[in-house]
């Protein structure tokens, strides 16, 4: 898994988890850790919610003493406006809310947003996305309508994403899988996370699961002590 070898900057994937109880502190603490000082940028597109913002704030300010920016991204018009772009190319991360695939796929592929993403990841910057918008990462992705195959924004072009993963219930990761140009997939429990890094770099934040195929086994990835 060596699809952000030519980047300079870091995409984490969290699996889920509730933040307000703590569910995700040591996989937040990985990637804010990384962070220069500013603000880190929340596009609330998934969810809609304009609570969850406001209560991720609370939360980065109480654990980390980082402010919240809130990118006013709803829908593919906001997507298109230029001060969003600059928005996600201003704070020091941007972090994707958990909610519906669907909602944040809608809402920024193809516009203006999803390359000022895409080059904050190129160009040394960080990408945060959880949940749903974790899975949005990857070639492919599942709609919440019939559980249909849909493209994702390609982060990772050959992998795809399981988030709040549960490995005795993995029928959904290999039908992910056996997408064409997909050739392996990670299921990323609640509270765990990777961070894809610069040079290929891979960081494990508690156990993640790999498939390299759709009828393979498998394998645990922990992280290292």
């Amino acid at each position: 898994m060596t699809e952000a070898a030519g980047n300079r900057g870091w995409l984490a994937l969290v699996g889920g988890g509730e933040f307000s109880y703590d569910e995700t502190l040591d996989a937040d603490r990985a990637w804010v850790e990384k962070l220069p000082p500013g603000p880190i940028g929340f596009i609330p597109a998934a969810a809609g919610s304009n609570d969850y913002p406001r209560h991720f704030g609370e939360y980065m300010q109480e654990a980390f003493g980082r402010e919240v920016e809130i990118i006013p991204i709803y829908r593919s018009r906001d997507g298109r406006r230029g001060r969003n772009s600059e928005r996600i190319r201003d704070v020091a991360a941007v972090y994707l809310g958990g909610g519906v695939t669907d909602h944040l796929l809608e809402a920024i592929q193809e516009t203006p947003a999803a390359e000022a993403l895409a080059a904050k990841v190129r160009d040394g910057g960080m990408v945060v996305a959880i949940a749903a918008a974790a899975q949005a990462a990857g070639r492919v992705a599942r709609s919440i309508f019939r559980g249909e195959l849909i493209p994702g924004f390609g982060w990772l072009p050959d992998g795809v994403v399981e988030p709040n993963f549960e490995p005795e219930h993995d029928r959904r990761l290999r039908k992910m899988l056996a997408a064409p140009g997909v050739r392996w997939g990670l299921g990323i429990p609640a509270g765990s996370a990777v961070l894809f890094g610069p040079g290929g770099v891979l960081e494990a934040v508690g156990t993640l699961f790999r498939l390299r195929d759709p009828d393979g086994d498998l394998e645990v990835l922990e992280e290292e002590e």
